[in-house]
């Protein structure tokens, strides 16, 4: 027996309260001949009669007796639960959670999360940070954070951040010790701070200009996984790092870290918040996706 529809059951609770396939009809805003029909193909899988039915009188047969004592409560519940959701508040509320790349929280609490939490202070926010990608919604997330090209072609993706670059950087103290390197092919007479990736290799250098496209496997003087040590290793002069430009942009500016073949790095993709499905988000997650519509419309740079 196939599983029968929610409505096929409804049609069957209205006529054995009305007696009448016309009066259930009306109640149900159907035809007479759909409900006729919905009743027929239930007890058609159902391979049992459930009504009795003459042309001035419909009576429930023992079988249908029964089933309808059994669904009663069951669809009784099920219309509970429904006016539960339907009555959910409008107002953002609840547990927001959020998968991201390790880091990625302190580059999104200013300005983003911080207005956020002030506006909706019934939201609470759970970021959890990992570099491996997992499954949004198998984990129980709301949306997740990963890089452009990294997102999941079955997710909606919202635009994050501006573009990003890799940059090669130095300290000033290195460069004096070291020399700076003018071309690609120097860079290999240097030492470089490794990033160790999530799958346990190390991060391959991509450099592009005008269409060539190089990968650069440094000497590595030594290797880390996050991008915080990675910086203040570059800062002590330990040798040259590959890094998001958006996070070491103030120590370029103060002049604590010196750019190198800028020419070479070329912008990709940057971070996209990702989620599944277009209809009926929660109102917290929504709130979020048009307060990052609303900064990109103001011209607030996250990152």
């Amino acid at each position: 027996m196939q599983r029968s529809g929610i409505t096929e059951l409804e049609v069957v609770l209205a006529v054995a309260r009305h007696r009448s396939f016309r009066a259930a009809a009306r109640e149900l805003g159907m035809s007479t001949s759909a409900v006729s029909s919905a009743v027929a193909g239930l007890e058609a899988r159902l391979q049992a009669r459930l009504f009795n039915r003459s042309t001035r009188s419909v009576a429930l047969t023992d079988a249908g007796l029964r089933f309808v004592e059994r669904i009663t409560p069951a669809l009784a519940e099920i219309q509970r639960a429904s006016e539960e959701v339907s009555a959910e508040p409008d107002a953002p509320s609840g547990t927001l959670r959020i998968n991201a790349p390790p880091e990625t929280a302190l580059m999104l609490l200013e300005p983003l999360l911080v207005e956020y939490m002030r506006r909706y202070p019934q939201v609470n926010i759970d970021i959890v940070t990992e570099p491996r990608m997992v499954d949004i919604v198998a984990d129980g997330f709301d949306a997740g954070i990963r890089l452009a090209e990294s997102v999941p072609q079955d997710m909606i993706a919202v635009p994050l951040t501006a573009d990003i670059r890799m940059l090669i950087v130095a300290s000033p103290d290195y460069l004096a010790r070291h020399g700076t390197p003018q071309q690609p092919d120097e860079l290999l007479r240097h030492q470089g701070i490794g990033m160790r990736m999530s799958h346990g290799g190390i991060y391959h250098w991509e450099l592009e200009r005008d269409g060539r496209k190089l990968q650069v496997d440094m000497p590595v003087r030594i290797t880390l996984n996050e991008s915080r040590a990675i910086r203040q290793a570059a800062l002590n002069g330990v040798g040259l790092a590959f890094i998001a430009e958006w996070f070491i942009r103030d120590d370029v500016a103060k002049g604590e870290l010196i750019p190198l073949l800028t020419a070479w790095s070329q912008p990709f993709g940057g971070l996209r918040l990702y989620y599944s499905g277009r209809r009926y988000l929660p109102a917290r997650l929504r709130a979020l996706i048009d307060l990052i519509h609303e900064h990109r419309d103001n011209g607030i740079v996250i990152g």
